[in-house]
This record gives structure tokens, sequence and C-alpha cells, in this order.
């Protein structure tokens, strides 16, 4: 089983639209696949997740600070004339290779 990263477009997403991962531009059936409304993306991208107590008190005793991996998906589109940015949260899916 592989596990694979996807995101579901906002409703108003329509036409043409580019896809960003951490600022860097994405292809179309190199780095994802589109079905239907969502953006299935071939390598697994990272988010935080919520920060369990321990972490959130080193936080903010300023012990520590958070340098776990979190991937930013952004999504451009003109929305009514004028080019828009949708940030998105990655969802993680296994699926069978």
């Amino acid at each position: 089983m592989e596990s694979r990263s996807q995101v579901e477009l906002p409703a108003h997403v329509e036409g043409p639209f580019e896809v960003f991962v951490n600022g860097v531009p994405q292809e179309r059936g190199v780095d994802y696949d589109q079905l239907g409304r969502t953006l299935v993306f071939r390598d697994e991208l990272a988010h935080e997740g919520r920060l369990g107590f321990w972490r959130w008190l080193s936080l903010f005793l300023g012990v520590a600070g958070t340098y776990r991996k979190n991937d930013t998906v952004d999504i451009v589109y003109t929305h009514r004339g004028t080019r828009t940015v949708a940030s998105l949260q990655a969802e993680r899916r296994s699926s069978s290779a």
C-alpha cells in the first residue's frame, strides 16, 4: 500500500488553475492527477497536525519551536475576473499500488 495526499478543490474554482506546493509549481500528470474535483498528489504531503500537551507546553515556555514538516497547497485561479489564491490542507489516503 502506498500513501498519497489529496485536496478537494473549492466549489467556486472553475476553468484553468495553477497548483503550487510550498511555492513550487506542480504539473498535472507529473506531480498530481485530477479526479473530478479532487487533486491526488503522487508524493505524500505532510501537515503538522495537532500539538500534544508536552509539545504545546514546550512552545509556551519557549523551550522549543515547532520544526515539523508542514506542506501547503495553493490553487491560483480566476474568480469573477479576479486572480485569487486558495490555500488548502492535504489529506492522506492509502491506495493499493
